[in-house]
């Protein structure tokens, strides 16, 4: 015991004259006794030297402060971090699409954290890893990628039963063309107009791959000009309107449908062959892609997943197309156009404007799809009659735009059920929208 107590005593001394010839610089003590001539001139070495540390080291702090986001956060920075907590909010308090604002927000943030610029720290500075991922918005890697899963998981049963109904989907189609005139009113060039006028389909994974094809930052226009880069205000503009769909639109249908309408119970569907399900992706493919070649990357992947999923061969495919894949890009996607709303691109004059076009634009797109049922059922007679109700699901939010269809007509009729008959004018509207961006970028691009 009296052995061991010795050892801790040598181990202490011997670890304090260690820590004194490791800050004997810092203290100021000159290593080498013998140039040391009066005491005087010990004190004034020492007093020097311990100045020059003292101001070294506050020069360090103050050169490490410059580095920090607080020294270079600024109002637009937290302006966007509180729209970015917002959104994450939003997702999770009120369940309003939290698969895509949860990553979305997360990525405002990580995109208005403040940083010095040239160390390849932001989504805009080439190296980044930020910039590696954001490449797959840019040269619209992902939508096609999200258009395959979403493929993969849709049941395209209740348009094949039920063919006109696509026309409501066609209808809402009207949004996308209303703001592309609101656009050009408000002085954005035509390839900038046509990228926002997509707003009005509610879809997001369209909405990026047009934006980044003529609204990009690159493109130059004809009188020299180069095209603004809009990818960002675009994608955020379109994936919150689809997650406030629960909001926006209820007070529409209600505006726009009278009681009576909304009590209308429409036919169940005719039941659906396994080979009508796997002959429609083929057929609407060929169809669609010969009306819209432009919207071959998204229409091709989406009825390709679909083919995947009805075929009854190749479930492991599109198991992993509906779930692991789509998870991943819809990860990346969210963080990568979160991230590029960095407060000095994003806070500005047309990213008001785009924002206040998408919330007309999906007005009118409801509006259209309502007003179109109407019109329909001056055509159709007795039980061939639509609930008008199912007029707003044209908009492309699929399927939540259905959802919330059903759950007005519930509030009309409890024993009304319209989901099915929602979800057909919801998955045309998928359709329709990537139809009208592969003609806008026909006519644009």
């Amino acid at each position: 015991m009296t052995k061991l107590k010795k050892m801790k005593k040598v181990i202490v001394i011997f670890g304090v004259l260690s820590l004194l010839i490791f800050i004997r610089p810092a203290l100021g003590f000159n290593t080498n006794s013998a140039n040391t001539s009066t005491t005087s001139v010990v004190e004034q070495t020492t007093g020097t030297k311990g100045k020059s540390f003292i101001g070294e080291a506050l020069s360090g702090i103050e050169h490490f402060y410059e580095y920090t986001g607080f020294a270079n956060a600024e109002a637009g920075n937290l302006i966007m971090i509180f729209i970015g907590i917002l959104f994450i909010y939003l997702g999770i308090k009120f369940d309003y699409e939290p698969l895509l604002l949860i990553p979305i927000g997360t990525g405002v943030i990580l995109g208005n954290i403040p940083f010095v610029a040239g160390n390849q720290t932001g989504i805009y500075e080439t190296g980044s890893v930020l910039n590696y991922l954001y490449f797959g918005v840019v040269k619209g890697v992902y939508p096609p990628l999200i258009f395959l899963g979403i493929g993969a998981m849709t049941d395209f049963s209740s348009l094949i039963a039920n063919p006109k109904l696509m026309l409501l989907g066609a209808a809402a189609q009207i949004g996308v063309f209303a703001t592309f005139l609101g656009a050009l009113y408000l002085g954005f060039s035509l390839p900038e107009a046509g990228a926002i006028g997509i707003i009005g389909g509610a879809d997001g994974p369209t909405a990026i791959f047009l934006s980044s094809k003529l609204a990009n930052g690159v493109n130059v226009l004809a009188d020299g000009t180069t095209v603004k880069n809009l990818i960002g205000p675009i994608a955020i503009a379109a994936y919150s309107y689809m997650a406030l769909v629960p909001v926006i639109q209820p007070p529409i249908m209600r505006l726009f449908t009278s009681k009576k309408e909304r009590l209308i119970r429409m036919k169940p569907p005719r039941a659906v062959s396994q080979k009508e399900k796997m002959i429609f992706p083929v057929v609407a493919l060929l169809l669609t892609t010969f009306i819209s070649p432009s919207a071959l990357p998204l229409l091709g992947m989406l009825f390709f997943g679909n083919l995947l999923k009805e075929s009854g061969r190749t479930e492991r495919l599109a198991d992993t197309a509906r779930t692991k894949l789509i998870d991943i890009v819809t990860i990346l996607l969210g963080v990568t156009v979160g991230a590029s709303t960095q407060a000095d691109i994003f806070i500005t004059k047309d990213s008001m404007m785009i924002f206040g076009l998408g919330a007309i634009s999906f007005v009118i797109a409801t509006m259209g799809g309502l007003l179109f049922a109407k019109f329909m059922n001056l055509f159709l007679k007795g039980n061939d009659k639509l609930n008008p109700l199912i007029g707003a699901s044209g908009v492309s939010a699929v399927p939540d735009s259905a959802r919330v269809v059903h759950a007005e007509g519930l509030k009309a009729d409890p024993q009304n059920y319209l989901l099915m008959h929602a979800m057909a004018p919801n998955v045309a509207g998928v359709i329709g929208s990537a139809i009208a961006a592969g003609i806008i970028l026909s006519f644009l691009g």
